[in-house]
């Protein structure tokens, strides 16, 4: 399996990116710079072991192209639109994953929701019903996917509006070790997405003895 991450020379996409390769995931990295998504690609690659799945930088139509189903956006929400419609045509029978999160500008401890009411169902609206659209890993550490000797410390929560697609996204979600839920169609991302300034919130507090939390979903214990 190939997946490209578009926006995957961010801190966010560079951690996805080790742990899908570490998980034996062929990542390609995409970015507006090519040759600067392949020089970070080649950093990437060397912090994992010689078994580890291939990771090479294109830029972000290269990369689009070259991914077998899963496309996973991770640019800034100020990007998040544009980017859409200039992939659009290289998007036609893949899966989009969006994790992006519309904080508020000047302040990620708040949320700025689009008309739409979240960023997946913007990118849905956008790419039309013909193109899945599926909202995962939005409440993540970027810090915590690079730290390669530590697991991720939280669960994920997948929604948009086809049930099959979302289901192959947990599947590959699971790869990562982690647990995945099925949260429901796209409105649910407006909750989902609403968490991550929450968790910004509670990880620079200095009334707490923690930073990079997660959430996790506790089943009860009888």
């Amino acid at each position: 399996m190939t997946i490209a991450i578009i926006g995957g020379t961010g801190p966010q996409g560079q951690g996805l990116a080790l742990r899908f390769a570490r998980a034996g995931v062929e990542v390609v990295l995409g970015g507006r710079d090519g040759v600067r998504a392949a020089a970070i690609a080649e950093e990437l690659q060397a912090q994992l072991p010689s078994d580890a799945a291939k990771i090479r930088g294109l830029d972000n139509e290269g990369a689009t192209a070259a991914a077998e189903e899963m496309v996973i956006l991770a640019v800034p929400f100020s990007a998040h639109n544009a980017t859409l419609e200039a992939l659009k045509p290289a998007l036609a029978g893949k899966i989009l994953v969006d994790i992006v999160v519309p904080l508020a500008e000047g302040d990620p401890k708040k949320v700025a929701m689009p008309p739409e009411g979240s960023a997946t169902e913007a990118a849905q609206a956008l790419l039309g019903d013909e193109i899945p659209v599926i909202g995962a890993l939005h409440n993540v550490s970027a810090v915590t996917l690079k730290a390669l000797d530590q697991s991720i410390n939280c669960d994920i929560l997948v929604c948009g509006n086809s049930l099959e697609a979302r289901k192959k996204v947990i599947e590959l979600v699971r790869k990562l070790g982690v647990e995945a839920y099925n949260a429901g169609d796209a409105q649910s991302a407006r909750c989902i997405e609403a968490i991550t300034p929450i968790l910004i919130r509670l990880n620079i507090s200095k009334a707490v003895p923690f930073s990079h939390a997660g959430i996790r979903i506790c089943p009860p214990d009888h």
